[in-house]
């Protein structure tokens, strides 16, 4: 389990910490690169839309699965990525803004989805780990990993407000343009979508039969989930 623990740290702070981080740098970048916009009037809208997204799209998760969710949610935040640094190149103001209102709604769908992953990795990973333990006990322990995981990865995501305006801030120190910085996400969430691939939606993957109906997973509770994402 602390293997799924770590992966699912990487890939939270993809999503989460992407939301939390470009919330914290999108104005000083805007401002940087816009500098005649008074960028103030128009940034909120990015947080805004991440927050709406994840309230409204849990839906989607729940109809597909959340490990094949989560992978085109990285896909297409990679294209968001390219969509930044073309209209940077442009001098575009309205592209940027709305390349950056794109890839908040895709943190919102993420954020839904990565935690939707969650609880149906722990219970299957409890009964082959603890095969000692009754369905019922087996049921328990995989809420209780499940809830821990949650805070875990929630605590490491949250450094992504450091990171990200960190990276900008470095990258335009170093080179005069934030590009570096963001070929630098557009790798990293490459890496995210290939190792939700692998690990969780591919054929073999741990998550492919669940969410394809094949090996429902046992019926639980939210509860412990809810609390631990409050």
């Amino acid at each position: 389990m602390p293997k799924h623990n770590w992966l699912m740290c990487w890939l939270y702070t993809g999503t989460f910490g992407s939301f939390i981080g470009f919330s914290a740098g999108l104005p000083l970048l805007a401002k940087q690169q816009f500098p005649e916009v008074d960028v103030l009037q128009f940034v909120f809208l990015g947080p805004l839309v991440g927050a709406l997204s994840r309230a409204g799209t849990g839906w989607v998760s729940d109809k597909w699965g959340g490990a094949r969710v989560t992978f085109w949610v990285f896909v297409l935040m990679m294209l968001g990525v390219l969509g930044v640094m073309y209209f940077i190149a442009a001098a575009s103001w309205w592209g940027f803004l709305g390349a950056f209102i794109f890839m908040f709604f895709m943190t919102g769908v993420g954020n839904a989805s990565t935690f939707q992953m969650i609880p149906n990795i722990m219970r299957q990973e409890v009964p082959r780990l603890m095969p000692e333990l009754a369905p019922d006990a087996a049921l328990r322990q995989a809420e209780k990993e499940s809830a821990a995981i949650v805070g875990f990865t929630s605590a490491i995501a949250a450094y992504g407000a450091f990171f990200i305006p960190k990276s900008f801030g470095s990258a335009i120190a170093a080179t005069g343009s934030p590009m570096a910085a963001l070929w630098g996400f557009f790798i990293f969430y490459a890496s995210c979508a290939a190792l939700t691939w692998f690990i969780y939606t591919r054929r073999s993957g741990l998550l492919h039969d669940i969410e394809r109906g094949r090996t429902p997973a046992p019926a639980t509770t939210s509860q412990t989930l809810k609390g631990a994402a409050a």
